[in-house]
């Protein structure tokens, strides 16, 4: 089973395939992953990936499908899910042609559905212990204590940079103009399935799970 999770940054995509790869025994396909992977592998692939990131520059469609037809014939479990790929139309396609060049084919494609404002509100409002990795919200999910973690008991509390509503709205706009065709592609092949990705955690996993099978 191959299963593409798609919405907006912050929808919740990393956290479900965790879910999934947890309960189902599935492989999650990150982009920006196997890219830091590559990088770091010396490989062929590798070393050219490298060379492109340690530039500036962006790395190209072709060595990304690279990337993940090398996943995709190295690497088992119980289906492959796609996180942050495809983000284009083009890389859809090439997607399409790599799964029958390869045998498989594409389960269905979770579209993680928000309210800009309401996403906004809930990413703003999140923060990270520095040393457990748990993420906590202001006004949803609060340490019990004031800058204490509740796991670990850790008071270093981290913010991401880009964790604010001006470049938040500007990553969606960007995923508007360029991803969100994908919504109407996939409706046409008759492959989306969409949640409510605002929803309580487990009941957007209760809700994927529904959709899976």
């Amino acid at each position: 089973m191959n299963i593409i999770l798609l919405g907006p940054p912050g929808a919740g995509k990393g956290t479900q395939a965790r879910h999934l790869v947890e309960t189902r025994g599935m492989v999650q396909l990150s982009t920006g992953d196997m890219l830091r992977e590559a990088k770091s592998s010396g490989t062929k692939l590798g070393q050219k990936v490298a060379a492109i990131m340690d530039t500036g520059k962006l790395v190209t469609d072709e060595i990304v499908i690279g990337l993940i037809e090398e996943k995709l014939t190295s690497e088992s479990g119980a289906g492959f899910i796609f996180d942050g790929f495809p983000r284009t139309l083009a890389q859809a396609d090439a997607l399409a042609a790599l799964l029958a060049k390869l045998g498989q084919s594409l389960h269905t494609v979770v579209e993680m559905r928000v309210d800009d404002d309401a996403l906004v509100k809930r990413i703003t409002g999140r923060f990270t212990c520095g040393d457990c990795g748990e993420v906590y919200h202001d006004d949803i999910n609060p340490t019990a204590k004031a800058g204490i973690c509740d796991k670990c008991g850790g008071t270093e509390m981290t913010r991401r940079g880009d964790d604010n509503e001006v470049s938040l709205r500007t990553r969606l706009m960007e995923y508007y103009k360029k991803t969100s065709p994908l919504i109407g592609y996939y409706y046409a092949k008759g492959d989306l399935r969409p949640v409510n990705g605002l929803a309580d955690i487990t009941e957007v996993q209760k809700s994927i799970e529904a959709i899976l099978g």
